[in-house]
């Protein structure tokens, strides 16, 4: 059967409506986390500290569980694009299945993370505000790995505008009950980090009640009979989840980890250089958003390609998700490096004595994210376009070669060694973004990701 060739433009538009709801999806969970940064960097540059330290340590623990969620992504994509519904409701149960049992085993972790951080160099009193944060948010990893499952299967099923939607309620929740608990308004307590970790656990257990009522009741959803019988094991399934999620689970965690690690390092600079670094991170996070939200819409597209055995669609639709990408990265580029005060400005007081400081820091490191803007564009597609066509493996080991045995040391080596400081951090996680992309497009487009299955080979011309 001869299929008639979809052009640039059309796959561009494809993607962007898949794509735009996942975007605003990703910039509204990205708002969670700079809501508790702006408004704790109001409260005090120690309660910032301590919530950046404890985002992280959570962060870091979080992605490696999202492996399980990430992978139901492509694998529901791929058996629409065979046409097999029943496959879409095994896999995506036994992703929630998995996040369930993976977080059951970390939030003891997160409980007793104190003597874990001071063990890594923190300071004793931020160590302890951190630990304060995490042994209430950390009952939110189950809710937030099961919305991650949830985000996975309707956008898959290409319903991302509801995602949308749910976690924007999220949004006005959590800024609400910061404002309240935080601060001690609207004649609730003033918990100061507490009540910021009351509020992240209030959102996320809103969120994955709209989500799962969602995808339970919504007319076009209700034939997949998500949640019926859901105590029954389907180990055939729970196998195939496992075996792709791990992949995608350690290489969020060595990217993740690359940055985990930057924020310790940068705690052994200062805690108000650690300040500025969280805020530089928020916003590098916000930009990352939208390409994350173009890489997740190029999975699924590239996993109904995958399925249905259409190489040319899996091409052309990656080529026209890189160009969108591309151009998302020059905006962020332009501003960061001319407005950066303005955007460091938003998350402080500028009555705190250490306002001015963190603020010089904060611009200094925001000119150095510019740099790797681009960079950390292109590896996300990259890695967008292997999950669609199922390949994990080699591109974690990728990740974990550019990471960790480029980003960390080179880090490390221009922080402290060559006496770059802060600054120095950020050139070495340059290096590792750049180090990624390169491998990870190569893989791509020159190793297996095109040629998985050999329905897919692309055929020479």
């Amino acid at each position: 059967m001869t299929r008639s060739r979809i052009t640039y433009a059309a796959h561009a538009r494809a993607l962007l409506a898949l794509g735009v709801p996942l975007v605003g999806s990703h910039l509204a969970q990205a708002a969670l986390h700079v809501s508790d940064t702006v408004m704790l960097g109001w409260y005090g540059v120690a309660p910032l500290a301590a919530v950046v330290l404890g985002s992280s340590t959570f962060f870091t623990l979080f992605v490696l569980g999202a492996g399980f969620a990430i992978a139901v992504m492509p694998m529901v994509a791929n058996a629409l694009g065979r046409g097999d519904e029943v496959q879409v409701r095994r896999d995506t149960r036994m992703g929630l299945w998995l996040s369930i049992l993976y977080g059951a085993v970390v939030v003891p972790v997160l409980w007793w993370s104190r003597p874990i951080l001071e063990a890594m160099g923190q300071e004793p009193e931020i160590a302890a505000l951190a630990q304060d944060y995490l042994r209430i948010a950390g009952f939110g990893m189950i809710p937030a790995l099961l919305v991650m499952v949830l985000k996975s299967y309707l956008s898959a099923l290409e319903h991302a505008g509801f995602v949308l939607w749910g976690t924007l309620a999220g949004v006005a929740l959590n800024v609400a009950l910061n404002w309240a608990l935080i601060f001690g308004n609207w004649g609730a307590p003033e918990l100061g980090v507490r009540g910021a970790a009351i509020a992240t656990l209030a959102t996320q257990l809103l969120t994955v009640a709209l989500l799962a009522a969602y995808a339970a009741a919504h007319r076009d959803l209700r034939r997949f009979t998500l949640f019926a019988r859901f105590w029954r094991a389907d180990w055939p399934a729970f196998a195939q989840v496992f075996r792709l999620g791990w992949p995608i689970g350690l290489t969020g965690l060595a990217e993740g980890g690359l940055f985990s690690a930057s924020s310790i390092m940068m705690g052994w600079v200062g805690t108000v250089e650690l300040a500025a670094h969280g805020i530089a991170l928020q916003v590098a996070s916000v930009a990352f958003m939208v390409h994350l939200g173009l890489s997740n819409a190029a999975t699924v597209r590239a996993g109904r390609a995958a399925g249905s055995g259409n190489a040319e669609a899996l091409r052309d639709g990656a080529i026209a998700a890189i160009a969108l990408s591309f151009l998302v990265g020059l905006v962020m580029v332009t501003l960061f490096l001319t407005v950066p005060a303005q955007i460091v400005g938003l998350f402080l007081d500028a009555t705190n004595p250490s306002a001015p400081d963190v603020l010089a820091f904060g611009i200094v490191l925001l000119a150095t994210a510019a740099l790797f803007q681009l960079f950390d564009a292109m590896q996300a597609m990259a890695l967008g376009f292997l999950r669609g066509v199922q390949d994990t493996r080699i591109p974690m080991w990728i990740a974990a070669f550019s990471y960790w045995i480029v980003g960390v040391p080179v880090s490390y080596a221009l922080a402290f060694p060559m006496g770059f400081g802060g600054p120095g951090l950020w050139l070495g996680l340059t290096a590792g973004l750049a180090v990624a992309a390169a491998l990870l497009m190569t893989r791509f487009w020159w190793g297996r990701g095109l040629r998985t299955r050999p329905s897919l080979a692309i055929p020479q011309r």
